[in-house]
């Protein structure tokens, strides 16, 4: 059996244009991505009718009203509803029933992420929880961005700790002392370089790093 791959420049289904799901669908308008677009409240139809490819206004807990417009047809949809769990899981429900292969929901609270789980989401987000978990990382200051993994993994953009500062990554010999991988380095006013041995870092780099969490943490935290 073939495996089966989500074909990156299909059309996607926005189910709400809050904060989360306009944000989505602007995104994925600026990758290039066809978004049809449903929202309930006429203003924000309004809103976005100018800025995202296609805007409807109606009513997503509708299953007849989502066949209309033709849902059914994409491979991809996003619920961002967040006010109200209720509509969130009958949006959930009937997008499921329709066939849509993968349906990524914004989840309020965990018990809500389990439902949505339960009725066929095999996309669960916590856009709140996720941002909060990031800001917690970044506000120490050394780093820059930080993206985490379900295994404890991440990746890091940060300024370099100064004992890495004015030499070669196989000098600071930093995998085999603090147990965390610098992938590349990014010098100001130059392309991104992956990381060698013989990799200089200056003060004014920044290292792209990977590793557990903890040890990411222990890294970063360095002078």
């Amino acid at each position: 059996m073939a495996e089966n791959r989500t074909d990156h420049n299909a059309p996607v289904l926005v189910i709400g244009l809050g904060r989360f799901g306009s944000a989505v669908a602007e995104q994925l308008v600026k990758q290039g991505r066809e978004v049809l677009a449903i929202e309930r409240n006429s203003s924000l139809v309004q809103k976005f009718a100018g800025v995202l490819t296609h805007v409807v206004e109606a009513d997503a807990t509708d299953i007849d009203a989502l066949r209309q417009l033709g849902a059914q047809d994409f491979s991809a949809a996003v619920v961002g509803v967040g006010t109200s769990i209720e509509s969130s899981v009958l949006i959930t429900v009937n997008l499921v029933d329709l066939g849509i292969e993968h349906v990524w929901v914004k989840a309020i609270t965990p018990a809500h992420g389990k439902i949505l789980t339960r009725i066929g989401a095999n996309h669960v987000v916590y856009p709140e929880a996720d941002a909060g978990v990031r800001a917690a990382h970044l506000v120490g200051g050394r780093m820059l961005d930080f993206i985490e993994f379900d295994d404890g993994f991440a990746i890091v953009k940060m300024y370099p700790p100064k004992e890495t500062q004015g030499f070669t990554l196989g000098e600071s010999q930093v995998r085999s002392k603090y147990g965390v991988t610098i992938v590349g380095v990014k010098s100001p006013g130059e392309d991104f370089t992956y990381a060698q041995p013989d990799t200089k870092v200056s003060r004014r780099d920044v290292l792209i790093v990977s590793g557990h969490v903890d040890l990411l943490e222990r890294f970063a935290a360095r002078p």
